[in-house]
């Protein structure tokens, strides 16, 4: 697929196989040609080539929140690309030429392997910058760091096997998730009308910094959704529903194709999570 808007339905057609290895080819300052891929990535002018590893079947999306938040990016900047699968139980030997040792998600250019996604994502947003792609920087500092801590927190609750720990892990999960409703649903200046003499009313927003994707999204987003799933599956947990801002925050990134269309399906979620979430002792 090498046109914008081919890509929902190629997606929705073509067996994908996840979690992002890199290769990013530059002529100057024009990116040509753009590698996330599984193994070895075939150079193309003016179109961006995906090598995906498969989920538990060898057929589906397999769940990486690490390769979805640069996948997402990629989207979100407009990138032109086309689709090739690769199962990864019979991978060529082309992975350990192209970044021996390396676990994805990575990222290669001239010669030198990124490793860390965070100085992937910065580097994605230096290259692919305006006017020919968007700034998908967060306007508001806090942004970034909202929610920053509900992962950890989960993992900690889902991988307890302590019965008389539950509850103080439980506990610490929902604060986190609590902290993110308070963001969402408290107004970013922008939203506050100073001359206004009516009471400051909640924020309105779809996304963490406005009506916009931004590069923190692209970063929840997809932990997020992990923390919902698989969580329900295996502890019997869910968000709280008065937690608005965050169900509204959920259910507008799942109206977006570039979260959905890029995130694992929720068996494979939870079976990626099967040997992790460690059952309760009795």
């Amino acid at each position: 697929m090498t046109a914008h808007s081919d890509r929902s339905a190629a997606f929705r057609h073509t067996r994908l196989f996840w979690c992002l290895l890199g290769a990013l080819y530059c002529e100057g300052n024009d990116l040509r040609s753009v590698h996330l891929c599984g193994f070895a990535g075939v150079n193309t002018v003016n179109a961006h080539h995906r090598f995906l590893e498969a989920g538990s079947d060898g057929e589906s999306i397999g769940n990486c929140p690490f390769s979805q938040r640069l996948f997402m990016i990629l989207w979100l900047k407009g990138v032109v690309f086309n689709v090739t699968t690769v199962d990864l139980k019979r991978k060529p030997a082309d992975l350990h030429n192209l970044a021996p040792g390396t676990h994805p998600p990575f990222l290669t250019f001239n010669g030198e392997v990124k490793t860390d996604v965070n100085k992937i994502e910065e580097f994605l947003e230096e290259v692919l910058s305006p006017p020919k792609y968007p700034k998908l920087a967060a306007r508001q500092r806090e942004s970034n760091t909202a929610g920053n801590d509900i992962f950890a927190k989960f993992s900690a609750y889902i991988k307890n096997t302590k019965p008389e720990a539950n509850a103080v892990l439980e506990k610490g999960l929902t604060k986190a998730l609590q902290k993110l409703d308070d963001y969402l649903t408290s107004p970013l200046p922008e939203e506050i009308d100073a001359d206004s003499m009516e009471e400051e009313k909640g924020s309105s927003r779809l996304y963490l910094d406005g009506n916009d994707l931004t590069l923190a999204d692209c970063n929840l987003l997809p932990k997020l959704h992990i923390v919902k799933v698989v969580a329900k599956k295996y502890r019997n947990y869910d968000i709280p529903s008065e937690m608005s801002g965050v169900w509204r925050y959920l259910k507008n990134a799942y109206t977006r194709d570039e979260f959905t269309n890029t995130c694992a399906a929720e068996n494979e979620i939870e079976t990626a999570y099967k040997d992790v979430a460690r059952r309760l002792a009795k």
